[in-house]
Protein backbone atom coordinates (compact mmCIF):
# COMPACT_ATOMS: atom_id res chain seq x y z
CA UNK A 1 0.00 0.00 0.00
CA UNK A 2 3.03 2.28 -0.38
CA UNK A 3 1.99 5.69 -1.71
CA UNK A 4 -1.75 5.02 -1.19
CA UNK A 5 -3.99 7.48 0.66
CA UNK A 6 -4.80 5.75 4.01
CA UNK A 7 -7.99 7.79 4.44
CA UNK A 8 -9.27 6.83 1.00
CA UNK A 9 -8.41 3.18 1.63
CA UNK A 10 -10.33 3.19 4.93
CA UNK A 11 -13.31 4.73 3.14
CA UNK A 12 -13.20 2.01 0.48
CA UNK A 13 -13.09 -0.71 3.14
CA UNK A 14 -16.08 0.81 4.95
CA UNK A 15 -18.07 1.00 1.71
CA UNK A 16 -17.25 -2.60 0.97
CA UNK A 17 -18.29 -3.66 4.46
CA UNK A 18 -21.59 -1.84 4.00
CA UNK A 19 -22.26 -3.62 0.71
CA UNK A 20 -21.31 -7.08 1.98
CA UNK A 21 -22.55 -6.99 5.60
CA UNK A 22 -25.39 -4.47 5.45
CA UNK A 23 -26.07 -0.96 6.75
CA UNK A 24 -26.07 -1.86 10.47
CA UNK A 25 -22.57 -3.31 10.23
CA UNK A 26 -21.50 -0.18 8.34
CA UNK A 27 -22.90 2.06 11.11
CA UNK A 28 -21.01 0.07 13.76
CA UNK A 29 -17.80 0.26 11.73
CA UNK A 30 -18.23 4.02 11.26
CA UNK A 31 -18.66 4.43 15.01
CA UNK A 32 -15.53 2.34 15.63
CA UNK A 33 -13.48 4.45 13.23
CA UNK A 34 -14.73 7.66 14.88
CA UNK A 35 -13.71 6.30 18.27
CA UNK A 36 -10.22 5.40 17.05
CA UNK A 37 -9.79 8.82 15.41
CA UNK A 38 -10.88 10.58 18.62
CA UNK A 39 -8.50 8.41 20.67
CA UNK A 40 -5.51 9.26 18.50
CA UNK A 41 -6.62 12.90 18.18
CA UNK A 42 -6.64 13.28 21.96
CA UNK A 43 -3.23 11.60 22.12
CA UNK A 44 -1.79 14.05 19.59
CA UNK A 45 -3.39 17.03 21.33
CA UNK A 46 -1.92 15.97 24.67
CA UNK A 47 1.49 15.44 23.08
CA UNK A 48 1.50 19.01 21.74
CA UNK A 49 0.29 20.46 25.07
CA UNK A 50 2.82 18.46 27.09
CA UNK A 51 5.78 19.42 24.91
CA UNK A 52 4.77 23.09 24.81
CA UNK A 53 4.44 23.30 28.59
CA UNK A 54 7.51 21.18 29.44
CA UNK A 55 10.17 22.97 31.49
CA UNK A 56 13.29 23.98 29.55
CA UNK A 57 15.86 21.19 29.41
CA UNK A 58 13.41 18.42 30.33
CA UNK A 59 13.57 15.06 28.59
CA UNK A 60 10.75 15.00 25.99
CA UNK A 61 10.28 11.23 26.32
CA UNK A 62 10.04 11.46 30.11
CA UNK A 63 7.41 14.19 29.74
CA UNK A 64 5.35 12.10 27.31
CA UNK A 65 5.58 8.78 29.15
CA UNK A 66 4.39 10.42 32.37
CA UNK A 67 0.99 10.89 30.70
CA UNK A 68 -1.07 7.69 30.83
CA UNK A 69 -2.81 8.09 27.45
CA UNK A 70 0.32 9.11 25.54
CA UNK A 71 2.30 6.40 27.30
CA UNK A 72 -0.30 3.80 26.23
CA UNK A 73 0.00 4.92 22.61
CA UNK A 74 3.79 4.61 22.79
CA UNK A 75 3.41 1.09 24.23
CA UNK A 76 0.88 0.17 21.54
CA UNK A 77 3.36 1.07 18.80
CA UNK A 78 6.43 -0.31 20.61
CA UNK A 79 7.89 3.17 21.05
CA UNK A 80 7.96 3.34 24.85
CA UNK A 81 11.56 3.73 26.13
CA UNK A 82 11.00 1.32 29.05
CA UNK A 83 10.48 -2.41 28.49
CA UNK A 84 7.62 -4.38 30.03
CA UNK A 85 9.51 -5.64 33.09
CA UNK A 86 10.81 -2.17 33.94
CA UNK A 87 7.26 -0.83 33.93
CA UNK A 88 5.98 -3.85 35.91
CA UNK A 89 8.67 -3.12 38.51
CA UNK A 90 7.48 0.49 38.80
CA UNK A 91 3.88 -0.69 39.17
CA UNK A 92 4.81 -3.06 42.00
CA UNK A 93 6.79 -0.30 43.72
CA UNK A 94 3.59 1.79 43.74
CA UNK A 95 1.58 -0.94 45.49
CA UNK A 96 4.22 -2.09 47.99
CA UNK A 97 3.19 0.44 50.66
CA UNK A 98 -0.37 -0.88 50.38
CA UNK A 99 0.72 -4.52 50.31
CA UNK A 100 2.69 -4.00 53.49
CA UNK A 101 -0.58 -3.77 55.43
CA UNK A 102 -2.00 -6.92 53.83
CA UNK A 103 0.53 -9.36 52.49
CA UNK A 104 4.04 -8.21 53.19
CA UNK A 105 5.55 -7.94 49.74
CA UNK A 106 5.37 -9.18 46.17
CA UNK A 107 8.11 -10.34 43.80
CA UNK A 108 8.18 -11.23 40.11
CA UNK A 109 8.38 -14.96 39.43
CA UNK A 110 8.47 -14.65 35.65
CA UNK A 111 6.90 -13.35 32.46
CA UNK A 112 5.63 -15.63 29.70
CA UNK A 113 5.06 -13.44 26.61
CA UNK A 114 3.96 -16.43 24.53
CA UNK A 115 1.32 -17.90 26.86
CA UNK A 116 -1.86 -19.11 25.15
CA UNK A 117 -4.03 -16.55 27.00
CA UNK A 118 -1.65 -13.70 26.13
CA UNK A 119 1.42 -12.27 27.90
CA UNK A 120 1.24 -13.69 31.43
CA UNK A 121 2.94 -12.17 34.45
CA UNK A 122 3.65 -14.51 37.37
CA UNK A 123 4.05 -12.98 40.82
CA UNK A 124 4.81 -14.41 44.23
CA UNK A 125 3.16 -12.94 47.30
CA UNK A 126 5.18 -13.03 50.53
CA UNK A 127 3.75 -12.48 53.99
CA UNK A 128 0.29 -13.09 55.41
CA UNK A 129 -3.23 -11.77 54.82
CA UNK A 130 -4.14 -12.92 58.34
CA UNK A 131 -6.54 -15.45 56.84
CA UNK A 132 -8.95 -12.71 55.73
CA UNK A 133 -10.59 -13.29 52.32
CA UNK A 134 -11.31 -9.58 51.86
CA UNK A 135 -7.62 -8.75 52.34
CA UNK A 136 -6.67 -11.32 49.73
CA UNK A 137 -9.23 -9.89 47.32
CA UNK A 138 -8.11 -6.29 47.74
CA UNK A 139 -4.47 -7.29 47.29
CA UNK A 140 -5.29 -9.03 44.00
CA UNK A 141 -7.33 -6.14 42.66
CA UNK A 142 -4.76 -3.53 43.68
CA UNK A 143 -1.94 -5.40 41.97
CA UNK A 144 -4.05 -5.90 38.85
CA UNK A 145 -4.95 -2.22 38.60
CA UNK A 146 -1.39 -0.98 39.14
CA UNK A 147 0.05 -3.32 36.51
CA UNK A 148 -2.74 -2.57 34.01
CA UNK A 149 -2.02 1.15 34.20
CA UNK A 150 1.73 0.88 33.58
CA UNK A 151 1.96 -2.35 31.54
CA UNK A 152 -1.36 -2.68 29.67
CA UNK A 153 0.11 -5.28 27.33
CA UNK A 154 -0.02 -7.84 30.19
CA UNK A 155 -3.11 -9.95 29.45
CA UNK A 156 -3.12 -12.23 32.50
CA UNK A 157 -1.65 -12.19 36.00
CA UNK A 158 -1.06 -15.17 38.28
CA UNK A 159 -0.17 -14.66 41.93
CA UNK A 160 1.24 -17.52 43.97
CA UNK A 161 0.11 -16.79 47.53
CA UNK A 162 2.95 -17.77 49.86
CA UNK A 163 1.50 -16.82 53.25
CA UNK A 164 2.62 -17.73 56.73
CA UNK A 165 -0.81 -18.92 57.81
CA UNK A 166 -1.81 -20.61 54.56
CA UNK A 167 -2.07 -24.39 54.17
CA UNK A 168 0.53 -26.06 51.99
CA UNK A 169 -2.06 -26.94 49.38
CA UNK A 170 -3.16 -23.34 48.84
CA UNK A 171 -4.05 -23.04 45.16
CA UNK A 172 -2.61 -20.57 42.72
CA UNK A 173 -4.45 -17.26 42.91
CA UNK A 174 -5.77 -16.36 39.45
CA UNK A 175 -6.35 -12.63 39.26
CA UNK A 176 -8.24 -12.42 36.00
CA UNK A 177 -9.63 -15.83 35.24
CA UNK A 178 -11.72 -16.84 38.25
CA UNK A 179 -13.90 -15.20 40.91
CA UNK A 180 -12.26 -14.08 44.16
CA UNK A 181 -12.12 -16.45 47.12
CA UNK A 182 -15.39 -16.56 49.04
CA UNK A 183 -17.47 -15.13 46.20
CA UNK A 184 -20.85 -16.76 45.46
CA UNK A 185 -20.78 -19.33 42.70
CA UNK A 186 -21.56 -17.75 39.32
CA UNK A 187 -24.91 -18.65 37.77
CA UNK A 188 -23.24 -20.26 34.78
CA UNK A 189 -19.70 -21.58 34.18
CA UNK A 190 -19.08 -18.77 31.70
CA UNK A 191 -20.14 -15.94 34.03
CA UNK A 192 -17.26 -13.59 34.94
CA UNK A 193 -16.90 -11.75 38.25
CA UNK A 194 -17.75 -8.06 38.26
CA UNK A 195 -14.55 -5.99 38.16
CA UNK A 196 -14.05 -3.34 40.83
CA UNK A 197 -14.86 0.25 39.90
CA UNK A 198 -11.97 2.65 40.52
CA UNK A 199 -12.62 6.27 41.53
CA UNK A 200 -10.30 9.24 41.92
CA UNK A 201 -10.63 11.19 45.16
CA UNK A 202 -9.93 14.92 45.19
CA UNK A 203 -7.86 16.44 47.99
CA UNK A 204 -10.88 17.87 49.92
CA UNK A 205 -12.22 14.32 50.37
CA UNK A 206 -9.00 13.11 52.04
CA UNK A 207 -7.76 13.37 55.63
CA UNK A 208 -5.61 16.48 55.75
CA UNK A 209 -3.14 15.40 58.46
CA UNK A 210 -1.55 12.29 59.91
CA UNK A 211 -3.61 10.37 62.48
CA UNK A 212 -6.89 11.80 61.20
CA UNK A 213 -9.92 10.22 59.52
CA UNK A 214 -12.52 11.32 57.02
CA UNK A 215 -15.61 9.67 55.53
CA UNK A 216 -16.08 10.00 51.76
CA UNK A 217 -19.22 9.12 49.83
CA UNK A 218 -18.82 7.46 46.44
CA UNK A 219 -21.94 6.40 44.55
CA UNK A 220 -23.84 6.12 47.83
CA UNK A 221 -21.10 4.05 49.49
CA UNK A 222 -19.49 5.42 52.67
CA UNK A 223 -15.71 4.96 52.79
CA UNK A 224 -13.64 5.54 55.89
CA UNK A 225 -10.25 7.04 55.02
CA UNK A 226 -7.51 6.95 57.65
CA UNK A 227 -4.17 8.69 57.26
CA UNK A 228 -1.25 7.43 59.33
CA UNK A 229 2.37 8.57 58.94
CA UNK A 230 3.54 7.38 55.52
CA UNK A 231 0.28 5.85 54.26
CA UNK A 232 -3.42 6.34 53.56
CA UNK A 233 -5.91 3.50 54.16
CA UNK A 234 -9.51 2.95 53.01
CA UNK A 235 -12.15 0.80 54.70
CA UNK A 236 -15.86 0.31 54.45
CA UNK A 237 -17.48 2.63 57.01
CA UNK A 238 -18.97 -0.13 59.14
CA UNK A 239 -17.90 -1.81 62.37
CA UNK A 240 -17.91 -5.58 61.79
CA UNK A 241 -18.72 -6.14 65.44
CA UNK A 242 -21.86 -4.05 65.98
CA UNK A 243 -22.68 -2.68 62.52
CA UNK A 244 -22.33 0.98 63.53
CA UNK A 245 -20.59 3.50 61.30
CA UNK A 246 -17.04 4.52 62.20
CA UNK A 247 -17.09 8.21 61.36
CA UNK A 248 -16.83 9.17 65.04
CA UNK A 249 -14.41 6.37 65.94
CA UNK A 250 -11.34 7.81 67.68
CA UNK A 251 -7.79 6.86 66.76
CA UNK A 252 -5.59 5.46 69.51
CA UNK A 253 -2.15 5.43 67.91
CA UNK A 254 -2.57 3.10 64.94
CA UNK A 255 -5.77 1.52 66.27
CA UNK A 256 -9.32 2.62 65.49
CA UNK A 257 -11.83 2.18 68.31
CA UNK A 258 -15.54 1.85 67.51
CA UNK A 259 -17.43 4.55 69.42
CA UNK A 260 -20.41 2.21 69.88
CA UNK A 261 -18.97 -1.15 70.95
CA UNK A 262 -15.34 -0.15 71.75
CA UNK A 263 -13.91 -2.83 69.44
CA UNK A 264 -10.33 -2.00 68.35
CA UNK A 265 -8.93 -2.48 64.84
CA UNK A 266 -5.34 -2.26 63.61
CA UNK A 267 -5.50 0.29 60.79
CA UNK A 268 -2.01 -0.35 59.46
CA UNK A 269 -2.48 -4.12 59.31
CA UNK A 270 -5.62 -4.47 57.17
CA UNK A 271 -8.04 -3.60 59.96
CA UNK A 272 -7.30 -6.62 62.13
CA UNK A 273 -9.27 -6.93 65.35
CA UNK A 274 -10.07 -9.57 67.94
CA UNK A 275 -12.61 -11.88 66.32
CA UNK A 276 -13.54 -9.36 63.61
CA UNK A 277 -11.89 -7.58 60.71
CA UNK A 278 -12.56 -4.24 59.03
CA UNK A 279 -13.37 -4.46 55.33
CA UNK A 280 -10.37 -3.01 53.44
CA UNK A 281 -10.75 -1.38 50.03
CA UNK A 282 -8.13 -1.28 47.26
CA UNK A 283 -6.27 2.04 47.26
CA UNK A 284 -3.46 3.47 45.15
CA UNK A 285 -1.61 6.74 45.69
CA UNK A 286 0.27 7.87 42.60
CA UNK A 287 1.53 11.20 41.32
CA UNK A 288 -0.42 13.11 43.94
CA UNK A 289 -3.74 11.42 43.09
CA UNK A 290 -5.61 8.90 45.24
CA UNK A 291 -7.70 6.17 43.63
CA UNK A 292 -9.92 3.71 45.48
CA UNK A 293 -11.95 0.78 44.18
CA UNK A 294 -15.48 -0.29 45.04
CA UNK A 295 -15.57 -4.02 44.25
CA UNK A 296 -19.13 -5.29 44.00
CA UNK A 297 -18.32 -8.30 46.15
CA UNK A 298 -16.74 -6.23 48.92
CA UNK A 299 -19.69 -3.89 49.10
CA UNK A 300 -22.26 -6.64 49.28
CA UNK A 301 -21.94 -7.36 52.99
CA UNK A 302 -24.74 -6.70 55.48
Amino acid sequence: MAGADPGAHIGELLDRLGREAGPRARETADELVRGVVEFYGEGLARTVRLLRSAPPGSDPLAVLTADELVGDLLILHDLHPDDTMTRVGRALDKVRPYLGSHAGDVEVAGLDPDAAEGPTLRLRLRGSCDGCPSSTQTVRWTIEEAVARLAPEIAHIEVAGVTEAAPAEQPLLQIQSRPPDGAPAPPTPSAAPEPPHWHTLAAPALPAHDRTTRVADIDGNALLLVRLPGNLYAYRDRCPGCGADLRTAPLDGEFLRCATCAARFDVRHAGRGEGAHLEPLPLLEEDGAVRVALPELLGAGP
